[in-house]
């Protein structure tokens, strides 16, 4: 056990001075005669006894030594191992050696477990060695041609079906971005809009249930209403919309003789009051007829028609399609002409009306492109806006070309004088795209790109 701390003389002084300065001995026996009385309490209170230390306060002692260390550590989060120093004799206390508090160790945050791929290299060279082969063995039937695709390769190129580059498709509207007129926006919407409504007004072949009239009479009276149509200067909308007026009428209702030119003046008539701004008045078509009709029966006639067609003009004629179809094509004023040459050819004979109108303006933009040999005949532009192929084009192709090889010997010539006046460019006098047809009665087409 340690040993008990020791107490100083000076102790035995102190005591003696405020007992009054009496000595007393070191056994603290003595008389009672040399003590003095002791004073008041009351003015002892500036003397502070001194207490030797016990173990309690040394205990407090230690603790808070051990509470100074703590903090000390906290501190530096770390403690050397420094032993204490000598306890101090002087001041009468022994202190404890206090073993060292041990550091502190820092927590850190673990890394996640992450799974670890062996591999082995004997398995990874054994796996490329397959890819290889796989790559080898590929590359080797690639290269490996049959004698079927061989021969089938010869033939495609012998007969010029070798494939050819994609052929890019014009924006043909690209040039009217700033024309409000031109409508854009909306003109994709409204060609559709026309390839569905055409066949709904479409006159059907009538010939049959007319007694009186024959198709070489319809050609007559189209050939003298072109001449009209010319001498008041009218638009062509009016000469598209007059032909398929009649055509509808007479599919209708029987009309006798010597009614036809009175059907066909009154629809002029209406024609003109529905497309154009200042139209002829009643009185000149009758002048023009030589005053075969009079002004009463003119307008009667009109109203009878109106009654059969049920009042119903907005009608996609060929017209409307032959413009755009014109304009896919990219042409120069030639080519134009020669379009609206062959399609007001095919208006005025009565075959063609087993075609619709778009495949009418079609096809005449085709043999137009034959006739003054352009390349391509036809190509994806034209295919796309037409909606048609050169394949599906032919027959109708066929028939104009035939009605332009006979122009020459026939007794109507005013489509003839018309197209061949120098400010059309003449193309009423071109040949014909006799190319066109073989002597069986078809299309050759591989005769007609080889002339090109």
């Amino acid at each position: 056990m340690a040993s008990r701390p020791t107490v100083r003389l000076q102790q035995q002084a102190r005591d003696e001075e405020v007992v009054g300065g009496g000595k007393q001995q070191k056994n603290g026996a003595g008389d009672g005669k040399n003590r003095k009385a002791l004073g008041d309490i009351g003015n002892l209170d500036h003397v502070k006894p001194n207490r030797p230390v016990t173990r309690s306060f040394c205990a407090q002692l230690l603790a808070n030594a051990q509470a100074a260390a703590a903090a000390e550590n906290k501190k530096k989060l770390a403690i050397p191992n420094v032993a204490d120093p000598k306890p101090n004799v002087a001041d009468g206390v022994v202190a404890k050696r206090v073993a060292p508090k041990p550091a502190e160790k820092k927590v850190t945050a673990k890394p996640k477990a992450q799974e670890v791929i062996e591999i082995n290299p004997a398995e990874e060279a054994q796996k490329n060695k397959s890819v290889n082969k796989k790559k080898e063995g590929g590359e080797n039937k690639k290269k490996s041609r049959t004698l079927t695709s061989v021969l089938t390769a010869r033939s495609k190129a012998a007969c010029g079906l070798t494939n050819k580059p994609k052929e890019k498709i014009i924006d043909i509207d690209a040039g009217d971005s700033g024309n409000e007129l031109a409508a854009v926006e909306y003109i994709e919407d409204i060609y559709k809009f026309y390839k569905l409504a055409e066949n709904e007004n479409r006159p059907h072949q009538y010939m049959d249930s007319q007694p009186d009239i024959n198709e070489k009479m319809r050609a007559i009276l189209v050939d003298w209403l072109i001449n009209v149509h010319t001498k008041f200067d009218l638009s062509l909308e009016t000469l598209y919309l007059t032909i398929n007026i009649i055509d509808r009428f007479l599919a209708l209702k029987t009309v006798p003789r010597k009614e036809l030119q009175l059907v066909g003046i009154s629809a002029m008539l209406m024609a003109s009051k529905y497309e154009e701004i200042w139209p002829p008045e009643v009185d000149e078509f009758v002048c023009l007829s030589d005053r075969a009709f009079i002004h009463e029966e003119v307008l009667a006639m009109e109203k009878i028609i109106l009654g059969k067609l049920e009042w119903t003009l907005t009608v996609p004629t060929p017209y409307v399609f032959l413009v755009r179809f014109i304009k896919a094509s990219v042409p120069d004023q030639e080519l134009e002409n020669m379009a609206h040459f062959l399609s007001e050819l095919g208006m005025m004979h009565y075959g063609t009306l087993m075609y619709c109108p778009s495949m009418i303006a079609a096809s005449a933009v085709f043999a137009a492109r034959c006739t003054l040999n352009k390349t391509p005949i036809w190509n994806e532009t034209l295919k796309l806006h037409t909606g048609y192929s050169k394949e599906q084009l032919m027959d109708c192709a066929k028939l104009l070309v035939s009605f332009h090889s006979s122009i020459r010997g026939e007794k109507l010539k005013v489509l003839y004088r018309k197209y061949s006046d120098p400010e059309r460019g003449a193309v009423a006098v071109l040949s014909p795209a006799k190319n066109l047809m073989s002597e069986g009665g078809g299309i050759d087409l591989s005769v007609v790109e080889n002339n090109i």
